[in-house]
């Protein structure tokens, strides 16, 4: 079944690219969101099969593709990659849904999005490495498209930088599978029979560093982050949610998943530098946010921060705090995802996203309160207001990295507070004050248009009055990840141990 969730938007991608004479654009968003719902379907008949009592892979798939490369179509689903997955299905409907059907090219944008969510959907399930680079290369161009064709006036420099700083994401992350596979000796990319064990410890803090930095680029960390703001920016709304709550994950996922989990002795000992490098970019993306005047780049560096903890998380690699990783990352893509939508709302409606410009929407008659009352409820989330999906993901994460990382989970406990900050502002000069009586008669903002905003609303709503329903699927899996790794205190306690040894040895030939 695993299968059917990467192979259906494919198929659907080539049905509405390659349907014969014109087809009407109303007919096209009905088979790609037909498309869409039926990933849906699939992906919740796959969760009630799911056991989340068992931490390994599950619906696993393989087929035997290229043995000479030692390539595999080998797919498989754990706690790490199925809430993630279920996302990506998410999202995609979502962005599906809300894309607007009065454009340029409409039956070439479904097929791309489609590829996007096929990527993706295979980039999370993949259990070989050349399968994963595969993956992982598919959604670069589709994207590359869907912000140089349909982004705002610099769109062209914003898709060609995306192009290429996720051309060399990929080249480093395929680098350094190369290097693990042929050093260890392995005859297979299959995931399992990789064991950098064996290696010397410089050479998995090599491998690990290029894939730091491949999957930096992704996430992306400061300062690989600079092509991130304008991608945000220049393209379209559903664009950049695709961008931000899905595609930004595999940076996140593969870190844990190819550095934790294939490299655990070195990740102990890069986890402090990484551990700077996220509390780097969550202060940077929060003082950035603060300082701008567009608020689809306010939303933009805020993800940079938000994703700054998820490194902090992983970083601190205790039970709790990777299980906040994972939640994080679930809660990040909601959280993003409404707020990009609204953004787009208010900049259909009202044709600006100048927080010079904007004033007074909550207004009841006149304004767009449902969307400003939508607007709040996304800032709120962002920001880790209790009985909201964001509080739950950043208390898992700050109570388990405190222990062990304090000084960082304290920086990014105030960097909280700077959220609060930027989108009080947002917020206030957005939806409060008075309109001008002059200007402000806006388009009436139709039902289909606040559904999207709605449901991540209502999930918000839900996954934070209810975490268990989120954190039951990944606790057992994060649990198993973090026993098998020896963290800095085992590494404190067993250079301990080894350094009472050799006291007791020489305080014994001493005594004789």
């Amino acid at each position: 079944m695993l299968s059917t969730l990467i192979w259906l938007p494919v198929v659907g991608a080539i049905i509405i690219g390659f349907l014969p004479g014109k087809v009407a654009q109303t007919r096209l968003r009905a088979i790609a969101l037909a498309v869409a719902t039926a990933i849906v379907l699939v992906t919740l008949w796959l969760a009630t099969k799911f056991d989340i009592t068992y931490s390994g892979w599950q619906f696993q798939e393989e087929l035997t593709w290229i043995p000479q490369l030692g390539l595999s179509y080998k797919l498989g689903a754990d706690g790490l990659s199925f809430p993630l997955l279920a996302l990506g299905s998410l999202l995609n409907w979502i962005v599906i849904f809300s894309s607007r059907v009065d454009v340029e090219r409409v039956r070439l944008k479904y097929a791309l999005i489609l590829l996007v969510n096929a990527g993706v959907t295979g980039a999370f399930l993949a259990q070989n490495l050349l399968l994963f680079v595969l993956f992982y290369e598919l959604v670069l161009i589709p994207l590359y498209l869907l912000i140089a064709i349909w982004g705002g006036s610099k769109r062209e420099y914003a898709a060609m930088k995306f192009l290429m700083y996720t051309a060399v994401s990929g080249i480093l992350i395929l680098a350094a599978f190369l290097g693990m596979t042929w050093l260890s000796n392995s005859t297979s990319f299959n995931y399992e029979a990789i064991q950098t064990q064996g290696l010397s410890l410089t050479t998995q803090l090599i491998l690990l560093t290029i894939l730091l930095v491949g999957f930096g680029i992704k996430i992306p960390l400061v300062p690989l982050h600079t092509w991130l703001p304008d991608a945000y920016v220049e393209a379209s709304p559903v664009v950049a949610i695709l961008l931000g709550g899905v595609v930004a994950k595999m940076g996140t996922y593969g870190l844990v998943r190819y550095g934790l989990q294939l490299f655990p002795e070195a990740w102990s000992l890069v986890a402090p530098g990484l551990s700077i490098l996220g509390v780097v970019s969550v202060l940077y993306g929060a003082l950035s946010a603060i300082a701008q005047k567009d608020i689809k780049r306010m939303v933009a560096y805020s993800s940079i921060g938000h994703m700054g903890y998820i490194v902090v998380a992983a970083a601190a690699l205790t039970p709790l705090s990777l299980l906040g990783c994972v939640i994080q990352m679930v809660s990040h893509g909601i959280i993003l995802a409404i707020l990009f939508y609204l953004v787009g709302v208010v900049e259909t409606k009202v044709g600006t996203r100048e927080l010079d410009v904007l004033n007074g929407l909550m207004n009841p008659t006149r304004g767009l309160p449902l969307v400003s009352a939508l607007l709040i409820l996304g800032g709120m989330a962002s920001a880790g207001i209790p009985g909201l999906v964001g509080f739950v993901a950043e208390f898992l994460v700050f109570q388990g990295s405190y222990a062990v990382l304090p000084w960082q989970t304290l920086l990014c406990i105030f960097a909280s507070g700077l959220t609060a900050v930027y989108f009080v502002i947002l917020l206030n000069r957005t939806c409060f004050g008075k309109l001008d009586n002059r200007k402000a008669y806006y388009p009436k903002v139709l039902w289909n248009e606040q559904a999207p905003a709605i449901i991540l609303a209502v999930i918000i709503f839900f996954l934070g009055i209810q975490p268990t329903w989120l954190v039951r699927w990944t606790e057992t899996t994060t649990n198993a990840i973090v026993s098998a790794v020896p963290t800095q205190v085992d590494q404190k306690v067993a250079l301990k141990d080894s350094s009472l040894v050799i006291l007791a040895q020489a305080r014994s030939k001493l005594h004789h």
